[in-house]
């Protein structure tokens, strides 16, 4: 059963001020409580992020923080369940995750190229995967925010009737 209070993103070293932006938009749609940007993101108000975002920046509290390390220790401090979005040996399908908090998750994307950074992988208590199809197993790092914020809160909803 998948059953939490609250979502937050950690999103690390994303370059591309546009995902941003995409990210908290579907972060506003899904009721994202905060986004932490961490390493090279860009922060709002910087234009792209404003062009995409269409708002959103307004309605999800956000924080930039150098050190995303620090965010997920504070996080697992209050409970969260961490949860790196990231193809690894050790991921779990998406369609197969169960929560095993009741209280709150972190959810962490990394950069375009490169994915979750390692040292954040370490530290996370799963390893999500989107099952892939294609070719490329490669998804732009808004699309699939927006695919996990979407499954997450279906399963979130189904499971508190």
């Amino acid at each position: 059963m998948v059953t939490f209070e609250a979502m937050q993103l950690l999103l690390n070293d994303v370059r591309s001020a546009l995902n941003i932006g995409s990210i908290f938009r579907s972060s506003d749609a899904f009721a994202v409580e905060k986004i932490w940007l961490t390493g090279i993101c860009a922060c709002p108000p910087n234009k792209e992020i404003l062009k995409t975002a269409l708002g959103a920046t307004q309605s999800v509290s956000w924080e930039y923080v150098q050190d995303p390390l620090a965010v997920i220790e504070n996080c697992k401090a209050k409970g969260f369940q961490i949860c790196a979005v990231e193809q690894s040996t050790k991921a779990e399908m998406l369609h197969n995750f169960q929560c095993s908090t009741t209280d709150n998750l972190l959810l962490i994307l990394g950069n375009e190229v490169e994915g979750v950074a390692a040292s954040l992988l370490e530290k996370s208590d799963i390893h999500l995967e989107i099952p892939q199809f294609g070719e490329k197993k490669s998804l732009n790092v808004a699309v699939t925010a927006g695919i996990v914020l979407w499954h997450l809160t279906q399963l979130n909803l189904s499971s508190k009737k």
